[in-house]
């Protein structure tokens, strides 16, 4: 009989959790247009790539957040060249807010900016998983342009690099992002000329072709995948760290440095089998594991800084990212890990912060920039309380 009430007493808390954190998502839905905002109090807007890992990690829970999403990211797809908003055809949006013309603490800013390297790949692998999750058929007619023009700007970015990678690199100093994967900032901080060949990118633009072959029934799309594939494996892969770099600077060369970035390549399908496991061991190693989650940068870097925005503090929505690559690949034991680790830090701080630090010794402490309500954490904390496949 205690047994059983402890059950009902852990049940009656794990209900309680997921209603706060649906609570949360509630306070960051869009009440007009129904996407996710990315946080409260300093992205209270629509961000492209925020918006669409939401929608995937809500997906099980609410696909419809996922349907409105990707009908406003369609409405803003770019049209045309523009060097000042960085609109490309056929490019997602980075950031906006629906019916204002600039960045409410940057007037230099135009909305809808479009400094995202990573939105577009995420677009058409969103609408791959809404697809596989709903069969709304008669939705993915009604945008079969803006999935082509998606596919299009990702095979036309591909084709004209040298290399045959995906890269960004701003037009202007003022107003543009330096930085646009998701470690996105106004300056170098990750210390990579550009243009800038950022390794999850890389990932995201593989799945993205393979699923934009499905969506499209174009076979074309499927070779450039396996043949990017290829290239990502032989030019990223650091033999001498069995791992693979953060990125290729415009000079091709390898950045070196240890980060989690590589761990988003698990669920992408880009990584050869024989790279998966050392992959995973590399992440799990001192340096970047942490009772409360993975690291993004290793403790063994000369820049390490534990409250560092992208130099060392831990992420709920990196981990999340990650676990679902071990969880597709059967590395159940790691994807526990992090699942409890996560949790974990949810359940000392009483709420799942944007970002949080790790001491070195291993001590749970805020980072006081953090937004408290970030919506891919919350949703990062849903789908491990709901996960089932």
């Amino acid at each position: 009989m205690p047994e059983f009430s402890e059950k009902i007493s852990e049940d009656n808390k794990v209900q309680e959790l997921k209603e706060k954190l649906q609570n949360d998502i509630a306070t960051l839905r869009d009440p007009e247009h129904g996407y996710i905002r990315a946080g409260y109090p300093r992205f209270m807007r629509l961000f492209g790539r925020d918006s669409l890992i939401v929608s995937n990690q809500l997906m099980e829970t609410d696909p419809n957040i996922c349907r409105s999403t990707l009908e406003i990211l369609s409405e803003f797809q770019g049209k045309k060249f523009d060097a000042v908003s960085e609109e490309e055809p056929g490019k997602i949006v980075h950031e906006t807010d629906p019916g204002k013309n600039h960045h409410p603490e940057y007037e230099w800013i135009p909305f809808p900016y479009y400094g995202s390297v990573d939105s577009t790949p995420w677009f058409l692998i969103t609408f791959a998983k809404y697809l596989e999750k709903t069969d709304d058929q008669e939705f993915l007619n009604q945008h079969k342009e803006n999935i082509e023009a998606a596919a299009q700007w990702l095979e036309t970015k591909t084709k004209s690099d040298p290399s045959g990678f995906l890269r960004y690199q701003r037009k202007q100093e003022k107003g543009q992002l330096f930085h646009q994967g998701w470690k996105d900032s106004f300056s170098d901080s990750l210390g990579i000329e550009p243009p800038v060949a950022i390794v999850e990118a890389q990932g995201y633009s593989y799945l993205a072709l393979k699923e934009a072959a499905k969506l499209l029934n174009n076979k074309k799309y499927n070779q450039l995948a396996d043949e990017f594939k290829k290239r990502f494996n032989e030019k990223f892969w650091m033999e001498d760290e069995k791992y693979f770099a953060l990125a290729l600077d415009g000079e091709n060369q390898q950045k070196k440095t240890i980060t989690s970035n590589p761990g988003h390549l698990l669920f992408t399908g880009i990584l050869e089998k024989d790279k998966e496991d050392l992959v995973v061991k590399r992440l799990f190693e001192p340096d970047m594991w942490t009772t409360y989650g993975l690291r993004t940068h290793s403790l063994n870097e000369t820049n390490f800084d534990a409250k560092s925005y992208h130099l060392g503090s831990v992420w709920p929505h990196d981990n999340w990212i990650i676990a679902q690559g071990l969880k597709k690949l059967r590395y159940n034991n790691e994807y526990q890990k992090i699942k409890e680790a996560i949790l974990k830090a949810q359940k000392e701080f009483g709420y799942i912060p944007e970002l949080y630090a790790v001491t070195p010794e291993g001590k749970l402490e805020e980072i006081e920039k953090a937004c408290k309500l970030q919506a891919w954490a919350s949703g990062a904390a849903i789908q491990f309380l709901t996960q089932t496949k």
